[in-house]
């Protein structure tokens, strides 16, 4: 654990990536194979199940130390990390408690599991035993993974470059090796890097290539013949697999989620043998007198996430297809080097021959310059897409994000202004500050919630929020302070759909602070009513037939 501990305390302080980088090279090559292979299931978002929750934690906590309960919330809402305010109060051990056996990281990560049904009698004298052997920085780590809420600022690409330096394999390959479904109690860190190795791993999925955001003018980019427009769908990203006369769908965060969507079932016997595809997860209408298929509000796909049992009346309501955009292999064979048009001819032989209702190509946007595609972009929400996707026609199937080949061409968001009423901590380095917001629009001579946001601002802004903040407290509840409706901010967003579980009856997708309008007075905000309107509007254009 020490070593693991050491790792977490320079990437968590660290602002440099080289540095960030050799700390990583240095573990992999000095830490045990088991630890190894642990923190490759951690950083690659394989944390092990909570195994004991916050209000168990906080007591035991408070046992030990002898503060109250408020003195202790007061303590956390202050830090904003339930494990960091535990390691700081929790005592120091003495020297003999440190002097003793060191334990692994894998010894730790193994007994949760062991652990996982045991009583609360069990696991209470398991996690007193080691916070009185743990240091401090130990502690906190160890608090971190027991809750099941580990990150840390290291990006998966990151840890696949530092590995690919220490065992001498390309990033593309152990990007490859380290995806799938793999358990890292009993899998060997050598033979999952391995390779020549091969693996029996049916389900295992491709990394995912992921396109830059477009901020030059299209034009720039060159002939436009050179490139592939389609439109950029608002779904989960996902593979769809057919291997050994399996069927796996895989989202981008490496969830596989074949089993919640039994649309796809049909694909199993459609679908040729040794194929992945890639494309969008999408809730799609299927109108019958047309047989054309229409995207729904993502809103529609969230009723369906997460969700172990579907009814009938959900599989109506909210039917689940896939937009399929590329083709990374066939016939069993790697084809994510054959440049994108040849992909593109097989994937679309593969789907006009199956000709399901639930599957179908990204339709692509044929225009002959620059201008009639900014024409087009401007219907996008008619479309019910984000806007245009961008990809080159020679361009390979890269690994992670790389700038040149793809890029996504948002349209812009919709934005409405608010007033900021309350204001909460944040976590982390903002831990000290006030920068997460609740903003409300008028109703009348009332001011109605309607989304929060944390994002958006800079570094100074925020600094400057959170003085009037302090300054202009009206109540306190708990973490929370009401605070006086004066500062006025433009809040932009992807999508609203109509929400019960809110006063304002609409929630936001993907809400942010766009502008402080500090040209604005509270009373220039906009209206509930205004909202509403924008809610009946998106879900009028928001999705369009093709």
């Amino acid at each position: 654990m020490k070593q693991f501990a050491s790792l977490v305390n320079i990437l968590g302080t660290s602002t440099k990536t080289n540095d960030k980088l050799a700390a990583l090279q240095d573990y992999f090559a000095a830490a045990p194979a088991k630890d190894k292979i642990w923190v490759i299931a951690i950083f690659s978002g394989r944390r092990p199940k909570r195994i004991v929750n916050s209000t168990l934690l906080q007591n035991w906590c408070t046992a030990i130390t002898g503060l109250s309960q408020w003195l202790f919330e007061e303590c956390y809402h202050t830090v904003g990390d339930l494990g960091e305010t535990i390691a700081l109060l929790l005592p120091e051990p003495s020297g003999e408690d440190l002097a003793g056996e060191q334990q692994s990281l894998s010894w730790y990560l193994e007994t949760f599991i062991r652990l996982e049904k045991e009583d609360e009698a069990i696991k209470k004298e398991f996690v007193i035993n080691c916070w009185q052997h743990l240091d401090r920085t130990e502690k906190f780590v160890f608090n971190k993974l027991i809750t099941g809420g580990f990150r840390i600022g290291v990006s998966q690409k990151m840890m696949v470059n530092a590995l690919s330096k220490t065992v001498k394999v390309s990033p593309s390959v152990i990007a490859h090796r380290i995806s799938g479904n793999w358990d890292p109690v009993t899998t060997i860190f050598e033979s999952l890097l391995s390779e020549t190795g091969t693996s029996s791993d049916y389900s295992k999925p491709y990394p995912f290539y992921l396109a830059y955001a477009l901020e030059d003018a299209p034009e720039n980019l060159g002939d436009i013949n050179e490139w592939q427009a389609e439109w950029k769908w608002d779904g989960i990203r996902g593979q769809v697999i057919k291997r050994n006369d399996e069927l796996f769908v895989w989202s981008r965060g490496e969830e596989l989620l074949t089993d919640k969507f039994p649309e796809y079932n049909a694909f199993k016997a459609l679908l040729p043998a040794g194929l992945v595809i890639d494309g969008e997860i999408i809730s799609l209408a299927l109108p019958a007198e047309t047989g054309v298929f229409k995207p729904l509000p993502f809103s529609a796909l969230q009723t369906r996430i997460g969700r172990k049992n579907i009814t009938k009346k959900q599989l109506l309501e909210a039917p689940v297809g896939f937009i399929a955009y590329d083709l990374l292999e066939y016939s069993g064979k790697d084809i994510r080097t054959m440049p994108l048009v040849e992909r593109r001819l097989l994937l679309e032989n593969i789907i006009q021959t199956i000709q399901h209702s639930s599957i179908h190509i990204s339709p692509l946007i044929r225009v002959n310059d620059w201008d009639a595609l900014k024409q087009t972009r401007l219907s996008s929400r008619d479309m019910g897409s984000e806007g245009i996707m961008l990809k080159r026609k020679n361009s390979v199937y890269q690994v992670g994000r790389k700038r040149g080949d793809w890029w996504k061409w948002k349209i812009d968001p919709l934005t409405i202004d608010a007033v900021l009423i309350y204001a909460q901590k944040g976590h982390g380095r903002r831990s000290n500050l006030y920068t997460d917001y609740t903003f409300a629009v008028r109703d009348g001579d009332k001011l109605v919630s309607f989304t929060k946001a944390y994002s958006g601002l800079t570094d100074k802004e925020f600094a400057q929020v959170d003085a009037f903040v302090k300054r202009n407290s009206l109540e306190k509840f708990g973490p929370v302070r009401t605070v006086k409706p004066e500062l006025v901010f433009e809040i932009a967003f992807e999508g609203i759909a109509a929400s019960k579980r809110h006063k304002s009856g609409v929630a936001l997708r993907f809400p942010r602070m766009s502008r402080w309008r500090q040209d604005k007075k509270p009373d220039e905000i906009n209206t509930l009513d205004d909202l509403k309107e924008l809610l009946e509007t998106y879900h009028q254009n928001g999705s369009g037939n093709l």
